[in-house]
């Protein structure tokens, strides 16, 4: 069933859910695609109910144009939904945005212990204060036993969990891998907004990562963030806005490599106006 009403939501999920059950729960913005499936099938495969929300939040967006141009689809998204997930197992909670802010479409302030002001932080101001205020909206209505989010936004999955931690909400939070596209190129919704020409360029982002992951190995992180900066002069069609290598569990830049510590690669590259973002583990 679909919902716009939380208040009916909430009385739904009363009657629906048996108290011996748990609630599986997959946050989405919608223009669902195959990586989204992946989410849902891992949660219902763990759960017994799974919970769907499809709504495009507006304080997650620092760029106007960018929140209007986002895509809206919500009756195809059911109808992907319902080819992969048993309707007898499955809500979708698809609000306005009155129903979620009220009044005021305003951000709650966060704090995450440092997550919160690197790389998508730092280039997208008040983004994570944005995704903290819908989740925390989600999880007080839905009440879901885990949620689960997928790796490619590995610095958002950081901050869920810590916002899990610092709220002490008994959720379990659940990554999942990359659900990539044939050449590579991450599954996002806003890959339908590249020209197909331009989709296939965009492989060039996982091709790097792959590089970088590669000769990481046996050299230093400044000549590794040296090769893809180079890779990426080359091609002008991309505009390469940051490659990162941090520290897997703080998200703090790193200059050396220690023994026993996880790192990752993160990159944000524009082609055709569109903003694409990966990642990747990275071993020493």
């Amino acid at each position: 069933m679909i919902f716009k009403s939380h208040k009916l939501l909430v009385e739904h999920l009363k009657k629906k859910v048996k108290s011996s059950e748990t609630i599986g729960f997959v946050p989405t913005m919608g223009a669902l695609h195959n990586g989204h499936i992946s989410l849902m099938k891992e949660a219902i495969s763990q759960c017994d109910q799974l919970v769907v929300s499809i709504f495009v939040n507006p304080t997650q967006f620092d760029n106007k144009k960018d929140l209007e141009k986002y895509p809206r689809t919500v009756n195809n998204d059911v109808a992907l939904i319902k080819k992969y997930i048993n309707a007898d197992n499955l809500t979708v909670y698809a609000p306005g945005v009155e129903d979620v802010y009220g009044k005021k479409t305003v951000a709650k302030t966060y704090r995450y212990d440092g997550l919160e002001n690197v790389m998508e932080g730092a280039n997208r101001p008040g983004h994570f204060d944005g995704v903290g205020t819908i989740l925390e909206f989600l999880f007080k209505v839905i009440n879901p036993d885990q949620a689960f989010f997928g790796e490619k936004d590995f610095q958002q999955l950081q901050i869920v969990k810590k916002l899990v931690e610092k709220q002490k909400w008994n959720i379990k939070i659940r990554g999942c891998p990359v659900e990539r596209e044939p050449h590579g190129l991450a599954m996002s919704s806003r890959n339908e907004r590249l020209s197909p020409e331009a989709r296939e360029k965009a492989q060039l982002i996982y091709a790097s990562l792959q590089l970088a992951k590669k000769y990481f190995r046996q050299h230093s992180i400044k000549n590794t963030q040296k090769l893809v900066e180079q890779l990426f002069e080359k091609e002008p069609d991309f505009e390469l806005e940051y490659f990162t290598i941090a520290s897997e569990e703080t998200l703090k830049p790193v200059t050396r490599k220690y023994k026993n510590h996880h790192y990752r690669g993160f990159i944000v590259a524009h082609i055709e106006g569109v903003r694409l973002i990966d990642n990747t583990a990275l071993y020493s």
